[in-house]
């Protein structure tokens, strides 16, 4: 894809005097300067590197490690039982193989594609709108704080928020020039890849089918550009595209129960209406605001809403793109929304490859109103950027020593040849076995349920993970191998009895609380273990 523009819609800082520009790298380092594209750049990327390793990592980036550790044919047939499609995951495998497994490093290849997006908006909001929005854009995309966050997470949703991006920016492409096959091209090899990273690529589909169904989008010659044939054709390949991939997503709805009973699926808050507010504020400063006064938890989201759609209602941009910027960010919104009151899925991390749309929204309408209403759009800006400023705090509030990484530091440091170690959660065990740098292998507690069946998870969901070998599970702590005599008991911090009743003879000799977990360390009377510690009273 080219990066370049018509002259005639690149304007001054002001917006209102064409800029020409030249071809090939010329054109493209005039952008560079003209867009303050590289300071915007090094923005984005301090927002994302600045305590980049500060938090350890957690369940659902554990997960992403072990599936990653796979064959690219494993990874396929488990993310193929995970909720996730694999691409990801094949990525990360490739991108662990050239740089390790560190944190630094697996966290790069998040915040990486969350920088390339900046750049992205910036280009996308430079066809669209004038320089100065384009350059307003980027500097709130960088600051965006629920963006920063997943760029700081071993998980897909930063590379989700790229591949959607481009793809509509491909579209914009086409749609300013539609007798260009190769923008369709590119559009449908971005979407195949979105729709191989996470199933919510769907959302995206929709928004882009109900731009161009908007009233009056036509081609330059007066036809309709959602009747074009090579429009259909570009669908019907994304569809072909992923036909491989069909088979693994419906056998994976067949064994929905199985993802349930693994708590993979349905553990999901139930929505109510309050729920929709509470999103917007968590998007945008990392906290759903319910301890706000009423007025404002309500009236800022309707702010908000209120000036995007404004920007479709009264959408003076060539091809009415301020409908296709309103659509990617709230029809997303406002679906899943509904379709939680059916199965709850309302979660911030699922949306944010579409929160990007609403800074570009906000820069848009700030560039108009700076014309005409010169306070408003000063106060707009403020009141946006200070949102994200409270939130990029909330996302650095992390106390390095309260942990599960430190919990895990002081089992290595005092494990001895043969200590067992037990963990009480899944979500635990993920983190655990990244951290883990003992020659034990972490086992799960599953004790069996209430009614006697097992707890043991299936293959579905994380249960795909772990190994299917019992030498993983442990359904009853009377049944642990002595070993050294010495068994270390990983749980939550505020639930000890998670392990109860212990076995006679377990005597406790050290713990530590870090991370809302809770290591601690227990010998067995008649091992001898007990005298390396003096204070344990054996009969």
């Amino acid at each position: 894809m080219e990066f370049r523009r018509a002259p005639e819609l690149i304007g001054r800082l002001d917006g209102s005097v064409p800029v020409r520009q030249g071809k090939g790298v010329q054109g493209l380092i005039r952008l560079v300067l003209d867009y303050w594209l590289l300071p915007v750049l090094l923005l984005a990327a301090f927002t994302r590197f600045y305590d980049l390793t500060a938090a350890a990592i957690w369940g659902d980036e554990g997960s992403s490690l072990l599936l990653s550790q796979y064959s690219l044919g494993e990874i396929w047939f488990h993310a193929a039982h995970d909720v996730h499609p694999p691409l990801y995951f094949m990525l990360l495998h490739g991108w662990i193989e050239l740089f390790g497994d560190g944190i630094f490093s697996v966290r790069t290849f998040s915040a990486l594609p969350g920088i390339v997006t900046v750049g992205l908006g910036v280009w996308l909001v430079a066809l669209v709108a004038t320089r100065r929005a384009a350059i307003l854009a980027g500097v709130l995309l960088a600051l965006l704080p629920t963006a920063v966050r997943y760029s700081q997470e071993v998980r897909m949703y930063a590379l989700l928020g790229m591949l959607l991006l481009g793809a509509t920016l491909a579209l914009v492409y086409w749609v300013r020039q539609p007798q260009r096959w190769r923008y369709l091209v590119i559009y449908t090899l971005l979407m195949s890849l979105a729709f191989y990273t996470h199933y919510f690529t769907a959302f995206c589909v929709l928004a882009h089918w109900l731009y161009l169904a908007l009233p009056g989008l036509r081609s330059e010659n007066g036809a309709r550009l959602l009747g074009r044939p090579s429009w259909w054709l570009a669908n019907a390949a994304i569809v072909l595209l992923y036909l491989p991939w069909v088979p693994e997503l419906l056998d994976l709805l067949r064994h929905m129960d199985e993802l349930k009973a693994n708590g993979d699926v349905g553990w999901e808050p139930p929505v109510t209406w309050s729920s929709l507010p509470a999103m917007v504020w968590q998007l945008l400063i990392q906290d759903e605001g319910d301890s706000l006064p009423g007025p404002l938890f309500i009236g800022m989201p309707l702010l908000l809403l209120a000036v995007s759609a404004l920007l479709a209602w009264r959408d003076n941009l060539p091809h009415r793109f301020g409908g296709l910027l309103v659509s990617f960010s709230l029809l997303p919104l406002f679906l899943v929304f509904a379709v939680s009151f059916i199965s709850p899925v309302f979660i911030e991390r699922y949306l944010t490859a579409y929160a990007l749309g609403l800074p570009m929204i906000m820069a848009i309408v700030i560039d108009r109103w700076l014309k005409t209403a010169r306070i408003a759009a000063i106060a707009l800006l403020v009141l946006f950027v200070s949102l994200e400023g409270v939130g990029l705090k909330n996302n650095i509030d992390v106390d390095v020593n309260d942990q599960i990484s430190v919990m895990v530091d002081f089992v290595n440091t005092h494990y001895a040849p043969g200590d067992r170690i037990v963990i009480s959660d899944m979500l635990w065990y993920l983190s655990y076995v990244y951290y883990n740098r003992t020659d034990a292998e972490p086992m799960l507690y599953t004790p069996p349920l209430p009614d006697g069946a097992s707890s043991r998870p299936n293959s579905y969901g994380f249960g795909t993970l772990v190994s299917e070998t019992d030498e993983v599970y442990l359904d009853r702590l009377t049944a642990l191998p002595v070993g050294s005599g010495r068994i270390w008991l990983v749980g939550t911090d505020d639930q000890p009895e998670e392990f109860a009743p212990l076995p006679a003879g377990w005597h406790k000799v050290s713990e530590l609380a870090a991370g809302n977990t809770r290591a601690r360390l227990f010998v067995l009377c008649g091992s001898a273990a007990v005298a390396q510690f003096a204070s344990v009273q054996c009969p």
